[in-house]
Order: structure tokens, then C-alpha cells, then sequence
């Protein structure tokens, strides 16, 4: 221990031994000490990892000390007022990347829109080339995040559709099969197809009248569109605001495609 060697340069200098406060180690998930050394994250890899700076001082602050509210959203001004050494713990501190994942989405969803999308916009422009309102998309993201790279896998599907399993268009709790959702798309295709408004109001009219023609569930129409337009289980919004972001043409192409898809594999 170095308190004994400090105390000795104190006397020497014939200084006052201050009264000292020994935060607790801080190990990994595995209980090994952090080290750089062994390939644990610095402060600046966090930073460049995708986590918001204050997320990452507050997460730190919580190692090895509960405030007495067990609040642990606290800005950096309420950490300093509520910190009390008293209730540092004596045990090791684990670094959970899980929990400080979870708390980087919550500064996340509290972040002011414009400087959230100053931050998300070289990541959108990572994987769409495209076009389209980068500020919508920003705007379905900002609250299904962790960190900053996890935009790109919600959003990728905008840029090309991917070569999706056609077996994604049966889902039980929808009540949807394959050839529910092929005659589906082909009886909105003709509808869609003779829609010039594209706007997620005027879409989402469209498709509620056909349901309320149908007899169905919302579900049993949304999910086939929504599976046909973005090809994806996970999309950051529903059918109808995919398919204003995407436009007509494209939306039109994507359904037909679901039909083509459908048609090879139920015959």
C-alpha cells in the first residue's frame, strides 16, 4: 500500500496528514481488475464507441456509491450535490457495459432533437445514399437506441431491401399466414398503385379502410405490408410512415416483390 509512503512525505515536509477516502476497485464482469492492458475500455474508446459523455461520467460516478434516493439518472451537478463518501461500498465495483449501454439510451432519449441528430446524421449517411428525410428517420431511431452506431442496423433496410426470409410474414399473434398476407398485398396493390398521396396520414386511411372492409385486425394488414416494404421483424416505425419515407415508387416496387416472393413459394 502507498498511504504509509504519502504519511512519510507529509511528516517530512511537516505537512498535515489528510484524512483519506479509498474509492473501491472496479473489475469487469469477470471480476478482473480493469486494466487498458488487458483490452478494457478507456474513457475516450466509450466516447468513440458510440456513448454520450455525460452518460458514461454519471454510469462512473455510480461505481462503488448509491446516493441515498437510488436515483441513478443524475446529472453531473447532482452527483456533486448528493455525493457522500459515507456511502461508498467497501466491495469491488463491477463494470456492467450492459447497464451503462441502458443508461447512454436514457441520455439518449432526453437529448434536445437537434443536437441528437447532429450527432446520428454521419451514421445515417453511413448506410443511405439515398435521398430521403433524414430527420424522420433520426426522429423513429431516437428512442429504440443504446448508442450511436446501433442507428445503422434499424435503418439499413431504407437503402435496399435485403434478401428476407419469406417465412417472416407468418406471425401468430397477427393471425397471418403466407397466403393470407399474398392476398393481402394483392388486393391493396391495385389501391396503393392508384394512390398518388404518399403521406402517412393519407396511407394509413387507405389501409384502415381496407381492414375495416375486411372484417380483420389492424395486425393482419399492417404486418405483411410492413414485412414487404422493409423485409425486416424490426422496423423503427410502422408500415405506413416506412412507406412515406421511402416514396410511391419504391414502396410499389417492394410490395410487388413480397407478391413475387409469396407466389414462389406457395405454388
Amino acid at each position: 500500500p502507498s498511504t504509509p509512503k504519502y504519511n512519510r512525505l507529509y511528516e517530512a515536509f511537516g505537512w498535515e496528514i489528510p484524512a483519506y477516502i479509498h474509492c473501491p476497485l472496479i473489475t469487469d464482469e469477470e471480476h478482473k481488475k480493469l486494466s487498458k492492458r488487458s483490452g478494457h475500455s478507456s474513457y475516450e474508446d466509450l466516447i468513440a464507441q458510440g456513448f454520450v459523455s455525460e452518460a458514461v461520467v454519471n454510469f462512473v460516478a455510480l461505481l462503488g456509491w448509491s446516493p441515498e434516493d437510488n436515483q441513478e439518472i443524475k446529472s453531473l451537478e447532482e452527483l456533486i450535490r448528493d455525493f457522500d463518501y459515507r456511502h461508498i461500498s467497501k466491495s469491488p465495483a463491477v463494470f456492467d457495459y450492459m447497464k451503462l449501454k441502458w443508461m447512454n439510451g436514457e441520455y439518449i432519449k432526453a437529448m434536445d432533437f437537434d443536437l441528437f441528430y447532429e450527432r446520428a446524421l454521419p451514421f445515417i449517411r453511413e448506410v443511405i445514399t439515398k435521398e430521403l428525410d433524414f430527420r424522420k428517420i433520426a426522429e423513429m431511431v431516437k428512442t429504440r437506441i443504446e448508442i450511436f452506431p446501433d442507428i445503422k442496423e434499424h435503418i439499413d433496410f431504407f437503402e435496399e431491401l435485403p434478401d428476407y426470409d419469406v417465412n417472416m410474414y407468418v406471425h401468430r399473434k397477427m393471425k397471418t399466414t403466407l397466403e393470407s398476407s399474398l392476398e393481402v398485398l394483392r388486393e391493396l396493390l391495385p389501391e396503393l398503385e392508384a394512390e398518388e398521396d404518399y403521406s402517412n396520414d393519407a396511407l394509413y386511411a387507405l389501409l384502415s379502410g381496407y381492414v375495416a372492409r375486411k372484417g380483420v385486425k389492424n395486425g393482419y394488414v399492417m404486418w405483411p405490408v410492413r414485412t414487404a416494404v422493409s423485409g425486416k421483424q424490426m422496423t423503427p416505425g410502422g408500415a405506413t410512415e416506412l412507406m412515406e419515407l421511402l416514396g410511391r415508387e419504391e414502396s410499389l416496387k417492394r410490395i410487388r416483390k413480397g407478391i413475387e416472393k409469396l407466389e414462389e413459394t406457395i405454388k
